[in-house]
């Protein structure tokens, strides 16, 4: 009964560019722009059903509470008096990126045989910083079968790590033992590297891994310097197939090698720097695209509009198509709110391979639920939101409000 979840996370009406996360350039290209909190948690409403209209199992987290005023109390200030940085960094909503809420080992990969989860501490960026006791208390609550999984604490804080963004899983097939690659930075180029090796060699022991079933590989700075700040921008795996581009690792033929010697089923997708640069596979997020196996065998690779709205990326994935390789389907999607600030349709899923049985039905979606939370955010999401108008108490306290009413729409009050 083990079959890829995708939790993706619904957009949090405080939704707004601030253009707090340095190293990822559409964010800070679009600081200080009005953002539509509302069209942003609809949009992704609408990927989860084309998700579930596609025959795959659907989950979601919810926004985290905002604004976060324990933030800027430990700061010895208060929403009012704090600097516009630090204000924002308290309304960020970017725990809607749930590829940064953990990183996954399902079942077949662990010692106990079950799935391990380990929140990410985002300790680089200080608004993200703040996210990850919320969202071990969510992950608590969705997976709370202790039979079936594992939820850790996050790694000290002194080693950085993003999660799921800078994590792959390769096998046969979603239920089967697979080979487990952790993608690390080294400090020391233009912008942070935001994954630190230490950390992912913690959350392999935590999650009790076979040592021959794991690999730890080094992001190409050149990536990292040009706006990759996760591997998810550059790289993206399913089952047996990799989805890369040639510029994504350090050392791409001695990953490759390895990736083939202990997966030698392994078919390696390489999209080349001379047919689609590294500037304009990070600019349309290209391989921040959810590659899926659909209900038939076949994978499909979900992409944002805006990869399939440039010519130079549309030239390669129509000669892809046309070649018969292992992605046999692309799909756009109209993320446009989250692309603004910086995440596409990978950044949005944290992937799960889990029994749906075993989740708590309230995180699970289906059509009802989905009319549900589309009723709420369409009533109560703020149409818009202006960075200079974080110092609303108005508006926080619609924020708030918007916020406890899903929660208790979906039967999730004690998440308050």
């Amino acid at each position: 009964m083990l079959q890829e979840i995708n939790f993706d996370g619904i957009v949090g009406p405080s939704h707004n560019y601030a253009g707090l996360s340095l190293g990822n350039l559409a964010a800070t290209a679009n600081a200080g722009n009005v953002s539509f909190p509302r069209a942003a948690a609809l949009q992704g409403i609408e990927k989860m059903r084309a998700n579930m209209a596609l025959g795959l199992a659907q989950g979601f987290l919810l926004p985290l509470p905002r604004p976060h005023d324990g933030f800027v109390a430990s700061l010895g200030l208060t929403g009012s008096d704090a600097e516009p940085a630090l204000r924002a960094a308290a309304w960020s909503a970017s725990s809607m990126w749930t590829a940064n809420a953990a990183t996954v080992s399902p079942a077949p990969d662990t010692a106990d045989g079950r799935c391990h989860f380990t929140p990410a501490n985002l300790v680089t960026m200080p608004h993200r910083s703040i996210e990850w006791p919320d969202t071990v208390r969510q992950l608590r609550l969705a997976f709370a079968d202790s039979a079936h999984f594992a939820v850790h604490d996050a790694v000290p804080p002194c080693f950085g790590d993003e999660g799921a963004a800078n994590h792959m899983r390769m096998g046969l097939s979603h239920g089967d033992p697979a080979l487990e690659i952790f993608v690390y930075g080294r400090p020391g180029g233009a912008f942070p590297a935001r994954q630190n090796e230490q950390a992912s060699r913690a959350v392999a022991r935590l999650h009790r891994l076979n040592p021959e079933r794991v690999l730890f590989v080094e992001q190409n700075p050149q990536a990292i310097a040009a706006g990759a700040f996760h591997n998810d921008v550059v790289a993206v795996a399913n089952e047996r197939v990799l989805f890369t581009h040639e510029l994504a690792f350090a050392d791409p033929d001695a990953t490759y090698a390895a990736i083939r010697e202990k997966l030698p089923e392994a078919e390696i997708v390489i999209v080349p720097a001379s047919r689609v640069s590294l500037g304009e596979a990070i600019r349309s997020y290209l391989f921040n695209a959810q590659l899926l196996t659909l209900p038939d065998g076949t994978m499909a690779l979900v992409i944002p509009t805006e990869a399939w709205d440039s010519a130079e990326v549309r030239s390669w994935l129509e000669e892809m198509l046309r070649a018969n390789g292992p992605i046999r389907r692309v799909i756009p999607v109209d993320v446009r709110q989250s692309m603004a600030n910086g995440g596409g349709p990978a950044c949005l899923r944290l992937r799960v391979v889990a029994d749906p049985a075993t989740v708590d039905p309230r995180f699970m979606l289906d059509d009802a639920r989905a009319e549900s939370i589309s009723a709420v955010i369409a009533a109560q999401w703020p149409e818009q939101i202006d960075p200079a108008d974080l110092d609303r108490p108005a508006l926080a306290q619609a924020v708030r409000k918007a916020r406890r009413n899903l929660l208790e729409t979906l039967d999730l009050a004690e998440l308050d």
